[in-house]
C-alpha cells in the first residue's frame, strides 16, 4: 500500500510503499506521539527505514484496499 507522509515547511510530500496494513501505519504515528518519541519510523517495502521528527509531521495519507484515509497532526 502506499503512504504519503506531509512534514511542515515544505510543498514535496514523502511517499513510500508500506508493507502493512492501514490501522499498523496509524498505529506506528499514534505510539511515536503518545510515547514522546522524536521520530516517527516507518519502513518501506523495499527495506528502507524513513524517519520523520514528530514535530514535523504534518499529515499521513494511507491509501489501502478501502480507500484513502488522511490523519492531520498540524498544530495550526
Amino acid at each position: 500500500m502506499e503512504v504519503r507522509i506531509g512534514v511542515t515547511n515544505t510543498p514535496k510530500e514523502l511517499t513510500l510503499e508500506y508493507e502493512g496494513d492501514t490501522d499498523s501505519a496509524v498505529k506506528a504515528v499514534e505510539k511515536a506521539f503518545a510515547d514522546g518519541a522524536a521520530m516517527v519510523w516507518f519502513e518501506s517495502a523495499k527495506g528502507r527505514r524513513i524517519g520523520v521528527p514528530t514535530d514535523k509531521l504534518a499529515y499521513i495519507e494511507v491509501e489501502g484496499e478501502e480507500g484513502n484515509k488522511r490523519v492531520g497532526f498540524g498544530g495550526i
